[in-house]
């Protein structure tokens, strides 16, 4: 068994080219699901599994994600920013965390995945068995989208990055278990086509080396963020998990159904809540219906509008809307105001600081 404590290395670099506009302006980590950052679910993860030491690489916007996380002191896990200068791959990210990682086993989580149910039984089976690495893995219908695995038995044989001709449905999930050994791998392999350090390159010179390379197919609900329809399933999924808690104002005019989550300091007057769906603190709903997998977060404003299946960033104002919108992602400070056009659905992905007045 490993005898130093294992620590954890979260990915948050990256320019979120998918979820633009709204990265233009924020980290797509921080993009809040069920009104908790996509990050925060990663570090949550790791600290129910056991791990308190937990390094971050951050690139461009290395000081939103530090003012939001700060010392992990409030979830009780000591933070350490390691800079990236460029985003060169995973395995890079990897190198440049050795100074931190040291020889301890470390277990690597892309910032920007949430998997339900975490990984306790992951890095508990990694302690157990002492493999040099262990890869998470789902069956996906797509899989040359991804990384892709061919095993035998549980053994892992072969990795290929997005292949034209997949071997096999089984797509490497964005959570990896190391031993020190990576390292090694990560300095003898060669840039790919693409210009960055391949994690799938530096498990194959594992594996090309003898080294045991195990997996573990998942058989929860994971999802990797990156773009607005996935973004949406996870907020679904996750609101799935909501009891219904009052802690603001809901008059006699509205209705609250199923599972709703209405924070301090906020205001629903002659509304319907229909759950799941979480309403932020200091928000007011007037005259509004709020539908299912809809997280709005706080200080917003929702009036004569309806909205559901969407996710709203916090100080933005909806008004006037009389048809609904679904999902959506609006974005922090946005204004959108309406009129009477006759438009049966509206479909928004809208960035910070925006305006839409609809004639």
């Amino acid at each position: 068994m490993n005898q130093k404590p294992m620590k954890g290395l979260i990915l948050s670099g990256g320019h979120g080219t998918r979820l633009r506009p709204i990265t233009h302006t924020s980290a797509k980590q921080l993009v809040p699901i069920v009104n908790k950052p996509i990050l925060f679910y990663g570090i949550e993860a790791l600290k129910e599994a056991g791990i308190e030491d937990i390094g971050i690489v951050v690139g461009d916007t290395q000081a939103e994600i530090q003012e939001a996380v700060g010392d992990g002191s409030r979830w009780e896990v000591n933070i350490t920013y390691i800079p990236q200068e460029k985003p060169l791959g995973l395995a890079h990210a990897v190198l440049i965390a050795k100074d931190f990682i040291q020889e301890s086993p470390f277990i690597m989580y892309l910032g920007d995945n949430v998997i339900k149910g975490g990984v306790q039984t992951f890095v508990n089976e990694f302690k157990r068995t002492t493999p040099t690495s262990q890869i998470l893995l789902v069956r996906v219908s797509n899989p040359e989208q991804f990384g892709v695995a061919e095993l035998v038995e549980q053994r892992v044989i072969k990795l290929e990055e997005k292949p034209q001709f997949p071997k096999s449905n089984l797509a490497l999930v964005g959570v990896y278990l190391f031993d020190s050994h990576i390292f090694k791998a990560v300095q003898s392999i060669d840039y790919s086509k693409r210009g960055e350090l391949e994690i799938t390159d530096a498990i194959q010179w594992l594996i090309d080396q003898g080294y045991h390379v195990q997996s573990h197919i998942i058989q929860g609900w994971w999802k990797d963020t990156g773009k607005l329809e996935d973004l949406l399933e996870a907020n679904r999924m996750m609101s799935d998990a909501l009891e219904t808690k009052i802690s603001g104002h809901v008059d006699a005019a509205s209705k609250v159904e199923f599972k709703v989550v209405i924070e301090a300091g906020a205001t629903v007057v002659n509304s319907l809540i229909r759950g799941p769906a979480i309403i932020g603190k200091d928000t007011r709903i007037t005259n509004a219906y709020v539908g299912p997998f809809t997280s709005i977060n706080e200080a917003c404003e929702i009036e004569s509008s309806e909205i559901e299946h969407s996710i709203v960033l916090r100080n933005s104002r909806i008004i006037g809307i009389r048809h609904r919108i679904s999902d959506s992602l609006i974005g922090k400070n946005v204004h959108i105001l309406g009129n009477e056009r006759k438009i049966h659905n509206h479909q928004f992905m809208v960035g910070d600081n925006s305006k839409i007045e609809l004639m």
